[in-house]
């Protein structure tokens, strides 16, 4: 949920502006991570001897920015030849959000150690117990204090050991419980910068101005160090497994006499994709270190699979700064509603042919037969990807002549559900790294179903977890509420659907009749976005209220559930999503000439129940506002207010009126006067339970 993001320079010389500038500025590209408090730690002084010093802010990076830059101490323009520098933007999980609860946090008032932090440690409360009796005193509410005083305080107990920076991290990380990733900063070791993560995700951007030595890193198994302090004890899994520590390793340097190089270390791609593509994901029990300008990756291995994974990749990042930029649109959020007729074909593309009718998903290809053998098909997400789920499943039982089960990945998870090896489970998630749905997965994984992963991340936990996925590719986004990631998942469980029953020919001509479709979404996805100012006109009646109800059935029920979840997400305005076939059974108490209602009645085998239902809402004095596609005027005079979407396929509806709502939530937020790219509380990737 928070955001992580380091830079090193080696033999690049960069001033004290120039370092602030960048560390500041990456945290910029993931405020979306979080967005309640920030913060820096750099060097205090140039050479050895140098200290650290620490500036930390309430609210967005701005307020951080404006801190720094009205310091009087520093000289801006001193040189640093080499330098390491750590920030982070928080999500707060442990303590409000205050100068003191924000990263990075320290070791003592000294600053020895300091550390940003990704996740939530689960056994904080014992550690810092034992630090407590050790002689640390705490100053803030997180869990995250524990991880630098746990580093100051084997330091000093290791003190004739001459243990490498590197070594002093992971006798820390063997101590922690739960889900992080974390960047590590000490006057102890000037210069080096150690990174590791489990469960959370961190990427390393390499920028070099000659060759690299390497294409890959190969990764060193570690062996553990005993703690010699009782009180805390070494999980069992790894300290069963300890391999011992090789005597040489290969590290990642520039080839020739000059080692000039850059390392920036981030929780997401999108911080540093403007000063490099050339970037290496680390896996979970990785240990990244830098010294001297060269960077070995060791893993701490917690099992005796000698399958693991011995290298890590340099990987070429695609994404392109511009696709990071607003532009000129007022918000990410508005960007990323316009880019979506893009963004659909961009998901069909390569993999749909309009002549042939053909659908090829190269990444789950050599899979099929054994998908089309399963006994059930199962699709696990939360939030928004949940309901691009729930909105293709009616198509999915249609097609694939099997059982479809739609699951929220939390509920999933309580109930202990039971998984058969026949099983083909889908995992849902835009960032790849929702921890919720990472759980579910090893779950299913563990109990050996066949792991499909659906993501918009290459590179995330989902995609190097399944066996095998789909790449939605609707590109960054960067808005915390979903809008282009939702329509992609939607289009490509679709493209799934088609594939898995292109050889029944009962099915051909529902398939050309929804390829078909698929073929005129991006020109109909524009007639509706032609349709802005009437939506923003509808938000002038609505921004005011205190309520909204949001009702369909049929394809479209999944559509109301995601667009009550945009006006709850960006206006904080009370919203529900309602099965209109329920209406009679409780929430037509709540209708009266007050409450607005918004139902959603296209032309497809549950229309006349929508009629039904809206004649019910106007029998109690409701007004009800209806998206429909209608081209003659039955429902028209039954609204209200009508917004006319274009008609399609009845299983595409849903992508056409989903996007009315999606403006509907900007424009009622921005006239509420609201950051629809931050809404409070939110984070875009959900990294913990």
């Amino acid at each position: 949920m928070c955001g992580i993001f380091a830079y090193l320079n080696y033999k690049t010389p960069a001033t004290r502006r120039t370092i602030i500038e960048i560390l500041v500025n990456g945290l910029k590209r993931m405020e979306y991570r979080g967005y309640d408090s920030a913060g820096i730690a750099i060097d205090d002084s140039a050479g050895k001897d140098a200290g650290i010093h620490l500036f930390k802010a309430r609210g967005k990076i701005a307020a951080l920015d404006e801190m720094v830059n009205t310091q009087n101490e520093f000289d801006f323009d001193v040189l640093f030849d080499v330098h390491v520098g750590i920030a982070h933007t928080r999500w707060a999980t442990h303590g409000e959000p205050n100068a003191v609860n924000s990263h990075p946090q320290r070791s003592n008032k000294t600053n020895d150690f300091v550390v940003v932090h990704n996740g939530i440690i689960t056994n904080h409360k014992d550690i810092k117990l034992f630090l407590q009796k050790q002689g640390f005193e705490f100053e803030s509410d997180t869990d995250t204090e524990v991880i630098p005083k746990l580093a100051k305080h084997l330091y000093d107990s290791h003190i004739n050991a001459n243990l490498s920076f590197r070594e002093l991290v992971e006798m820390v990380i063997q101590q922690l419980e739960g889900a992080f990733s974390l960047a590590f900063k000490s006057c102890h070791y000037p210069g080096q910068c150690v990174a590791t993560r489990r469960g959370s995700p961190l990427l390393i951007g390499v920028k070099s101005a000659v060759r690299l030595a390497t294409d890959h890193i190969p990764i060193m198994y570690s062996k553990a160090h005993h703690c010699k302090d009782k009180d805390l004890r070494m999980n069992d899994e790894v300290n069963t497994a300890h391999l011992a520590r090789s005597d040489s390793t290969t590290e990642l340097t520039p080839m020739g006499e000059a080692k000039e190089i850059e390392y920036f270390f981030a929780s997401d791609a999108s911080a540093i994709i403007e000063h490099t593509n050339q970037v290496i994901f680390l896996e979970d029990d990785d240990v990244a270190a830098v010294v001297d300008g060269s960077l070995s990756i060791h893993r701490i291995k917690r099992s005796h699979n000698v399958n693991e994974s011995a290298v890590r990749e340099v990987t070429t990042l695609k994404t392109q700064i511009q696709e990071i930029m607003k532009g000129n649109y007022s918000s990410f959020m508005q960007k990323e509603i316009f880019e979506q007729p893009e963004s659909v074909v961009n998901t069909m593309r390569g993999r749909l042919n309009l002549e042939t009718y053909e659908v090829i998903l190269g990444g789950i290809k050599s899979y099929i037969s054994e998908i089309r053998r399963c006994r059930r098909l199962l699709f696990i997400a939360c939030g928004t990807s949940y309901h691009s789920a729930l909105a293709t499943r009616q198509l999915l039982e249609e097609l694939t002549e099997l059982p479809v089960i739609v699951e929220l990945a939390s509920d999933f998870l309580d109930r202990s559900t039971p998984i058969f090896r026949d099983d083909v489970c889908f995992f849902i998630s835009q960032s790849g790294e929702t921890a919720d749905t990472l759980m579910a997965l090893r779950y299913c994984k563990g109990r050996g179903a066949l792991i499909v992963g659906v993501t918009n991340t290459v590179g995330s936990g989902i995609s190097r977890e399944s066996h095998c996925g789909i790449h939605i590719n609707a590109g960054p986004e960067i808005g915390v509420a979903s809008t282009k990631a939702y329509t992609s998942q939607f289009i490509s469980i679709v493209l799934f659907g088609l594939m898995m029953c292109e050889d029944k020919i009962s099915m051909q001509e529902r398939r050309k009749v929804i390829i078909e479709g698929l073929k005129k979404l991006p020109d109909l996805i524009n007639t509706v976005l032609k349709m802005d100012d009437e939506i923003h006109s509808l938000a002038q009646e609505l921004y005011t209220q205190r309520s909204l109800l949001v009702m369909g059935r049929g394809y479209n029920y999944a559509t109301c559930l995601e667009g009550a979840l945009k006006i709850k997400e960006l206006t904080y305005m009370h919203s529900e999503g309602i099965l209109a076939g329920e209406l009679k059974h409780g929430p037509l108490a709540l209708i009266d000439k007050a409450m607005p209602v918004l139902m959603i009645a296209t032309r497809d085998n549950v229309y006349k129940k929508c009629v039904n239902a809206i004649e019910q809402v106007r029998a109690r004095n409701g007004k009800p506002i209806i998206i429909g596609n209608n081209e003659d005027n039955e429902t028209k005079a039954l609204a209200y207010k009508y917004l006319q979407v274009p008609h399609t396929v009845d299983c595409l509806q849903g992508i056409l009126t989903v996007i009315p709502m999606q403006l509907l939530s900007f424009h009622i937020a921005v006239l509420r006067g609201y950051d629809v790219d931050c809404p409070r509380n939110l984070a875009k990737s959900v990294t913990v339970e």
